[in-house]
């Protein structure tokens, strides 16, 4: 178990970075909520530039919640709007474009998460269909979804009735997607059949008092990696499902207040945005990366920089590790 005193932060000033993107080159891209909205891009000796979108207004903003990096230096945002969601990109000179705002004919509510299904397109995720969305932070809401977006071809819902969807991804063998299912307390998996499209739902596992698994990220070992929100929790998850937590930083006070609304269904924001901890300041995310692969950075709701410790384990690396996102460097300039 990772102790509190081992936890390094790098970067500052940043405004809800609730997801990382680790890169080869060190570099590290997180969401950034300023004006209208886009990323920031975290140098690794810790200094941060924005990169916001310059061709929306502030009364009409981005929100990225999950992020995705594609060669050529673009990043694909998922919006979480407080009604409204969608997909889009933010190219290197800030402009935007969309690239999904409804599906089956009806508009997107808000999104969570993005990934490459490993080729073909792109997975998508939306927590609820409940508005405000903290209805959906319920043990018996099941109106989440993931949808396909095919590079050629219209997107369509490949899973539905899903509790709060969050963060998916693919296991390293390719043949499985895996979501956390955060106010359900399960990670669930599907069996990838061929270009998007998606088994029947599997249990992989069930979490207990405390946990509500937001972040998802694999090792080279094939083990799962889970971050709570709320008990500020990163636990490993075997194949066969069996559990270790592997850091926590919570008030256990603050934590039992919580538990008591989840179990009497009614959790809300106060419950997300007030937590009580010691030095992680609501962990939502996990990635891997440094030059071995063997470093942890955490996103997080609620702080201004990024938690990083060493890992036991090296990461599976993501599509975009090696990418060439140089258009990104020059445009923005960063010194590395």
């Amino acid at each position: 178990m990772i102790h509190l005193d081992d936890i390094d932060f790098i970067g500052s000033g940043l405004k809800r970075p609730e997801c990382v993107l680790a890169h080869s080159s060190g570099l590290l891209i997180v969401p950034d909520w300023t004006g209208a909205g886009g990323v920031s891009l975290v140098a690794p000796h810790g200094g941060s530039i924005r990169h916001l979108a310059t061709d929306r207004r502030e009364d009409d903003p981005l929100r990225p919640n999950g992020i995705a990096l594609e060669g050529g230096g673009s990043v694909l945002l998922a919006h979480l709007g407080d009604e409204a969601g969608g997909l889009f990109r933010l190219h290197p000179d800030g402009t935007t474009d969309t690239v999904l705002d409804e599906v089956d004919g009806a508009k997107l509510p808000p999104c969570n998460f993005v990934i490459s299904d490993g080729g073909s397109g792109l997975f998508l995720t939306v927590s609820t269909r409940r508005v405000p969305r903290a209805l959906g932070y319920r043990r018996d809401v099941d109106d989440g979804f993931i949808v396909h977006i095919p590079y050629r071809g219209a997107a369509r819902i490949a899973a539905d009735g899903l509790g709060y969807t969050n963060e998916c991804m693919l296991h390293p063998s390719g043949r499985w997607l895996y979501v956390n299912e955060t106010f359900v307390r399960r990670l669930s998996r599907f069996k990838v059949t061929g270009r998007g499209k998606l088994g029947k739902r599997e249990t992989v596992c069930e979490f207990g008092a405390g946990i509500f698994p937001d972040g998802l990220a694999f090792d080279v070992e094939g083990n799962a990696w889970v971050t709570s929100i709320v008990s500020n929790c990163v636990v490993r998850i075997q194949e066969d499902g069996q559990q270790t937590i592997w850091l926590q930083d919570v008030d256990p006070d603050h934590l039992a207040w919580v538990e008591e609304a989840y179990q009497a269904s009614d959790m809300g924001r106060p419950h997300l945005d007030g937590v009580k901890s010691q030095r992680l300041r609501n962990i939502s995310n996990l990635a891997f990366g440094g030059a071995d692969l063997k470093t942890a950075y955490l996103g997080c709701l609620l702080g201004d920089s990024i938690a990083s410790f060493t890992m036991p384990v090296a990461g599976h690396p993501l599509p975009h590790w090696t990418a060439d996102i140089t258009p990104l460097l020059q445009a923005k300039d960063l010194v590395r």
